[in-house]
């Protein structure tokens, strides 16, 4: 098989992927457990008749969504760089979306690259539960949540910190060190939409911070409190994890990215309802 490979070419393939996270026990690949990453290398190597690593940018847990995970590979073969988001589409199961697909240069790597990562979490605070909106939010309505106050916890949050309080036991990281470069909170009528970007994430780190967010805006605890409470690194008092299902990685960014906004820049469409109809 090596000898018949050595006269193709070899490129560096860039995927935009897209997942529903519902069914898979994450991103990573896992013996004896369905994942994302397992499932593209595996039509990978049905199609090249070999395996291959899939490198991603970044790890998503068990139940998360992905509207726009990055991942690259190395293959020799003859198919164009732009034409593997098809082949793989046709071999990939329902739940996962290759978007697109190009070549990008021996240096360039989907998680070394990067320069930012941005999630998106999704609350619903209608009363009655709506089957079409529960596997892509987390349904709270047992208080009213005050978005102002959601946000005022949010804005301390901008910039370079240690943030071990929002860190999950298991973590493999040296250190707790995240830059946050953007924070938002809106509500669209019933649905309460959470944004937060920064260069990378601590294992949990989204689903704890937006557990305690959570507590803010049902004011369960003070703003202050929340701050001093990540300030002084007290892990022991961040206790709830939202839930995997509300949260979606929402896109990758990089200073040299092959694909058009329209592939990868917000394609998770918001929830929106309106609490009068």
């Amino acid at each position: 098989m090596l000898e018949s490979r050595q006269h193709y070419p070899t490129q560096r393939v860039a995927l935009v992927i897209q997942y529903l996270g519902t069914h898979f026990n994450g991103w990573q690949r896992q013996k004896g457990q369905r994942t994302v990453q397992e499932e593209i290398e595996t039509a990978i190597a049905t199609v090249l008749g070999y395996h291959v690593a899939l490198h991603g940018a970044g790890r998503t847990d068990s139940g998360v969504h992905a509207a726009a995970q990055v991942a690259h590979f190395q293959a020799t073969g003859l198919i164009p760089a732009h034409k593997w988001a098809k082949v793989l589409n046709s071999y990939l199961p329902p739940d996962v979306l290759i978007r697109a697909s190009a070549g990008v240069s021996e240096s360039w790597h989907a998680r070394f690259s990067a320069v930012y990562r941005r999630y998106r979490y999704t609350i619903y605070t209608e009363e009655l539960p709506n089957l079409f909106v529960k596997p892509f939010s987390w349904h709270y309505y047992y208080a009213a949540l005050d978005e102002s106050l959601m946000t005022s916890a949010l804005k301390p949050l901008l910039g370079k910190h240690h943030l071990s309080a929002f860190e999950r036991a298991g973590s493999v990281r040296s250190h707790s060190w995240v830059e946050i470069q953007a924070v938002e909170c809106r509500r669209s009528g019933a649905f309460i939409h959470i944004e937060i970007q920064a260069n990378g994430f601590l294992y949990g780190m989204v689903r704890l911070l937006i557990g305690m967010i959570v507590e803010v805006g049902s004011r369960q605890r003070t703003v202050e409190n929340f701050t001093e409470i990540w300030q002084q690194e007290r892990r022991e008092e961040v206790k709830y994890s939202a839930p995997a299902h509300g949260l979606c990685l929402l896109r990758v960014g990089y200073p040299d990215f092959p694909f058009p906004p329209k592939i990868w820049y917000d394609t998770q469409p918001y929830l929106v309802m309106n609490n009068d109809n």
